[in-house]
């Protein structure tokens, strides 16, 4: 009976340990499945994330070509709206000169001879070349984001020469040469 039992012990140890080593291997089974499933959500969340990064870029970048193309369309538009402006004055001086040589050409018609008498004639013709020249200075219309600095760079190809666009200027910029408003028409120096 004692071999028996020994016998029977022995089996039933061997057993236990089997079991104990099939419930081991379970739960490691069990752990590896759970660290796999662990590790696809946090792809699937990178994936995820890395998508919507995408998705952000991209809209962003959009926006950013909207508004640089709202800003040139804008800009266009000013200095179109500029160019007309000064044509306009332009025209105003050549038609002033040319009624100031009509007056001079009927003064001379009726005999005015003396240079005396021409004065007011030569003043009329010199203000309104006066006038024609200033027609074709350059005109810029103040851009959001503009500075005079950065206009001096842009339209004479040096930023140091501000100070002399704020000069011509001082009567529509004001005191702070650097509070100037989008939509200002400023003449630009030779």
């Amino acid at each position: 009976m004692k071999r028996e039992g020994l016998i029977s012990k022995l089996f039933g140890q061997g057993r236990e340990k089997r079991e104990q080593e099939e419930q081991a291997r379970k739960q490691a089974e069990a752990e590896a499945r759970r660290q796999a499933a662990e590790a696809e959500a946090r792809r699937q969340a990178e994936e995820a994330a890395r998508r919507q990064a995408l998705a952000e870029g991209a809209r962003l970048q959009a926006q950013a070509e909207e508004a640089r193309r709202q800003a040139i369309e804008e800009r266009a538009k000013a200095e179109v709206a500029a160019a007309a402006e000064a044509k306009a004055r332009l025209e105003a001086a050549q038609a002033e000169a040319q009624r100031k040589a009509a007056a001079e050409e009927a003064l001379r018609r009726q005999g005015v001879g003396t240079v005396a008498a021409a004065a007011p004639v030569i003043a009329a013709a010199e203000e309104a070349l006066r006038k024609t020249a200033e027609a074709q200075k350059r005109v810029y219309v103040v851009q959001p984001g503009d500075s005079l600095s950065m206009i001096a760079k842009n339209q004479l190809g040096d930023a140091k020469r501000w100070p002399e666009i704020y000069e011509l200027n001082k009567a529509i910029i004001g005191a702070n040469p650097n509070l100037i408003h989008p939509g200002q028409k400023l003449v630009l120096p030779e």
